[in-house]
């Protein structure tokens, strides 16, 4: 939070918060609901009224759901206390902000209280999803994707021309070894990918040579993403999930990245130009840190069976 957040969307923490309660919004719950998602997602500025994000926490939700129509007691109560009390205001002249910037700050308060002790009548009826968002992969899919010094597509983009310097010269590949539905509604997928990029496209009968892998965060994927990273499934294979379980662990779902909607693209480029801490010569403190977090894996026999081909395909489904 910064020291002179005089706005209630001042600070980083307040405009991520407003993304990620935007995306809740989507789900078919009720208010206490939504908030009880929201408390888990960010639970250090939910539940501990020390942390110097607590209030912001509070208002920030209070002032969204006011805004989206959504009723919710339990939010309106914390919120009004923390107005009332001066809770936030003493936060802020702790981290010293001064007189004049606190006194904008109040006005500020005392209109959001207003918002949130009489919520618009006139606000919009909150669109939700009325199905599960469908699953583009499967456990066990393989996908190759065009690279550029190891970057993938950034699907951010409209298309691959708009990304400055991007000239595909090699290939990557990702095996997905998770998925699930946040709340059995917001989809996720976590990958493994080759760690360097390669010169040709890999083929079903090749991935077995390819080495080594390495495990990914979980990420979501649209289906316009997926179409904008040119993503092209070459094979299935079954997973053996015992050696998933005894490799990696209980791996943790991609609840976080399914509600702050981050998209697998974050995880799909490789070296030369990312993933740089495994590259020679690395720092040796990088390398152990980011070692911990991405288990590597040198044979892909010890967790698949054999490869089924398939036609490549773009944004297939399975529900």
């Amino acid at each position: 939070m910064g020291v002179w957040a005089e706005g209630l969307y001042s600070g980083d923490f307040a405009m991520d918060l407003r993304a990620a309660i935007g995306a809740v919004a989507r789900l078919p719950f009720e208010g206490d609901r939504l908030l009880e998602i929201l408390c888990e997602t960010e639970s250090g500025a939910a539940n501990n009224p020390k942390n110097e994000d607590y209030s912001i926490f509070w208002l920030v939700v209070a002032d969204q759901f006011a805004k989206r129509g959504i009723a919710c007691k339990r939010l309106q109560e914390v919120a009004l206390a923390i107005i009332n009390g001066g809770t936030d205001l003493e936060v802020h002249k702790m981290l010293g902000m001064p007189g004049s910037s606190l006194a904008r700050r109040q006005k500020m308060l005392l209109a959001l209280r207003e918002r949130i002790t009489e919520p618009a009548a006139t606000a919009k009826p909150r669109t939700t999803l009325k199905k599960p968002q469908p699953l583009l992969m499967n456990l066990g899919d393989v996908l190759v994707y065009p690279t550029s010094r190891g970057q993938c597509i950034n699907s951010y983009f409209a298309s691959k021309e708009k990304f400055r310097g991007w000239q595909q010269d090699g290939w990557s590949a990702a095996l997905v070894v998770d998925h699930g539905r946040a709340f059995d509604f917001l989809a996720w997928y976590r990958p493994l990918t080759i760690t360097t990029a390669i010169a040709t496209k890999p083929i079903p009968g090749g991935l077995r040579s390819i080495t080594p892998w390495v495990l990914r965060r979980p990420g979501t994927c649209s289906d316009v993403h997926f179409k904008r990273m040119e993503l092209q499934k070459i094979a299935r294979t079954r997973l053996k999930a015992d050696k998933i379980v005894e490799l990696f662990g209980n791996l943790k779902p991609g609840t976080y990245q399914a509600i702050n909607d981050i998209s697998i693209v974050n995880e799909l480029s490789v070296g030369p130009e990312r993933l740089k801490w495994l590259q020679l010569g690395a720092n040796k403190a990088l390398y152990e840190r980011e070692r911990s977090q991405h288990i590597i894996i040198s044979d892909l026999s010890a967790i698949v069976n054999d490869f089924e081909p398939l036609g490549a395909t773009v944004g297939n489904v399975d529900k």
